[in-house]
């Protein structure tokens, strides 16, 4: 996943993308409301994490103008107000959730986790797509109880193809969410990712979750797109064979 925080004290700024990186996250940070709108408006964030005093603008403010832009990223507002009428504030304003501080930092994660699956139409951390089970809060994969062994990297491109389910993902948004600018390498190691990883699910019986589409990028379809959905000629599902 890729999280934007916007956050003006530093300390905590590092506290939480620590505590974030942790969790196999990419992390962008922005210290002003005006950083956070310029940053939503070019990457596409699986969530934003809001503080409410910035010091050009009210966080409620910046959500408010991240919505009127038609942005959905789910947001999760941070705040030391702990009154019902600020979290009311918040919510109106567009947030998702709203978490107070001090805040348990696996309550932190676990909530933007789930704001993130909702977003996305699954209701529980455990997503069931194609054939495998995907395990949100554990960090695990299975394919009908067999666990799949993956590396962070595999796991991570297999989370963005199953949240993003059916759309066409570019090998540009894959490294995006991946190393997030930093130190990004040649876009052809996606292939090889890809590749490693339609080996290994193949063997524990999913050899047809991952698609291509031709000069376009990958997809995940679940089993209803596949059952509805005509395969053009420009789209082909690759076995383990044709990787």
């Amino acid at each position: 996943m890729r999280i934007l925080l916007v956050e003006d004290d530093r300390t905590i700024a590092r506290g939480i993308s620590f505590v974030l990186q942790q969790a196999r996250m990419v992390v962008d940070t922005a210290e002003t409301g005006a950083e956070a709108l310029e940053l939503a408006k070019l990457y596409d964030y699986d969530a934003i994490i809001m503080d409410v005093m910035l010091p050009d603008a009210e966080g409620f403010d910046i959500v408010r103008r991240i919505r009127a832009a038609k942005n959905i990223a789910p947001i999760l507002m941070l705040s030391g107000q702990t009154k019902a009428e600020h979290k009311i504030k918040g919510l109106n304003a567009g947030a998702d959730d709203y978490l107070a501080k001090p805040f348990d930092q696996n309550e932190l994660v676990a909530r933007l986790q789930a704001i993130v699956r909702r977003s996305k139409g699954f209701a529980h951390s455990r997503l069931e797509v194609g054939g495998i089970t995907m395990d949100l809060a554990a960090r695990e994969v299975s394919v009908e109880g067999q666990p799949v062994a993956l590396t962070s990297k595999e796991y991570a491109i297999l989370e963005l193809l199953v949240l993003r389910r059916g759309a066409v993902l570019s090998k540009e948004n894959f490294l995006d969410h991946l190393y997030g600018g930093i130190d990004e390498p040649d876009a052809k190691i996606i292939d090889v990712f890809i590749c490693k990883l339609r080996k290994k699910l193949a063997l524990a019986g999913a050899d047809s979750l991952i698609g291509t589409v031709w000069g376009r990028g990958y997809i995940v379809r679940d089993q209803q797109m596949q059952r509805t959905t005509a395969v053009s000629p420009r789209l082909t599902l690759m076995s383990t064979q044709a990787a």
